[in-house]
């Protein structure tokens, strides 16, 4: 089947299709499958991804919203037995589902700019059943999720992501490799689930209420941003100076602070 015969991108779906072969191929040795794992590929769009994937795995769900390429995508690798192809939205997509007899998932895909964070948030919270991720996201996501403390791109997404998964950004993808061309560079990034999360265990809701107070107004200093939920006093106590701007302080440190102030309250 040629290009020419799939659908033009939707801009409601955040659509842009990768198709330059040399990018593909860099993206699969990233991804590095193997028979006997099971992958998930989350918006194949018109399959540059799904058809390398088939040759080298035995298991393959793909998760497509677009009604109008699903059947496309049957006809196209209809040969390929070990595809499962689920006309659903990934943001409410049970990927426990998937599971067969306990193993872990690979997840992938070239993710819609639009719905970026809550999907990753999505994907995170099932990581019971996840192995790995590997994304192509917009080049200022990944450089944020993979911020250090002290960098300007440091923030929430940083830390709650750097707090339950191992990040690194892999290279870069110019707009040239979709069609359409997207207005920003695009960046492949992997994540891993981590068995012990950074700082430790901590109530994700409650880090999460403290992060994005602390991130209000990035040009105060924590204490200020802080103001409402913590103290001095809660500060110091977790090894933060209370004169510190936000993004200078450590994932460890913010979950410190999250723990100290519900211990707090239940004494």
């Amino acid at each position: 089947m040629t290009e020419s015969h799939y659908p033009r991108a939707r801009k409601r779906f955040g659509q842009n299709f990768l198709h330059d072969e040399g990018i593909i191929e860099s993206i699969i040795e990233v991804i590095s499958p193997d028979m006997g794992q099971h992958l998930v590929e989350i918006g194949p769009g018109r399959g540059a991804l799904t058809a390398p994937l088939l040759s080298r795995c035995d298991q393959l769900d793909v998760i497509e919203l677009d009604r109008d390429l699903v059947p496309l995508l049957k006809k196209k690798l209809a040969s390929h037995g070990h595809l499962r192809i689920h006309e659903a939205d990934a943001l409410k997509f049970d990927y426990r589902q998937l599971q067969q007899q306990g193993e872990k998932l690979r997840v992938i895909g070239n993710l819609p700019y639009n719905i970026t964070t809550p999907l990753l948030f999505h994907l995170v919270d099932q990581s019971d059943c996840i192995e790995d991720m590997c994304f192509m996201l917009q080049r200022e996501v990944v450089e944020r999720i993979c911020a250090a403390p002290g960098t300007k791109q440091y923030g929430r997404l940083s830390i709650m992501l750097q707090h339950q998964c191992y990040v690194e950004q892999m290279f870069i993808v110019p707009p040239e490799a979709f069609d359409p061309p997207p207005k920003v560079e695009s960046a492949i990034i992997y994540l891993q689930p981590l068995a012990e999360m950074k700082g430790g265990e901590v109530d994700l809701t409650k880090l999460n209420q403290i992060v994005t107070a602390a991130f209000s107004q990035r040009r105060k200093t924590i204490a200020n941003t802080l103001k409402k939920l913590a103290s001095l006093t809660d500060l110091e106590q977790v090894g933060i100076m209370p004169e510190q701007r936000p993004e200078t302080v450590t994932v460890e440190q913010y979950v410190s602070l999250t723990r100290w102030l519900i211990q707090k309250q239940l004494t």
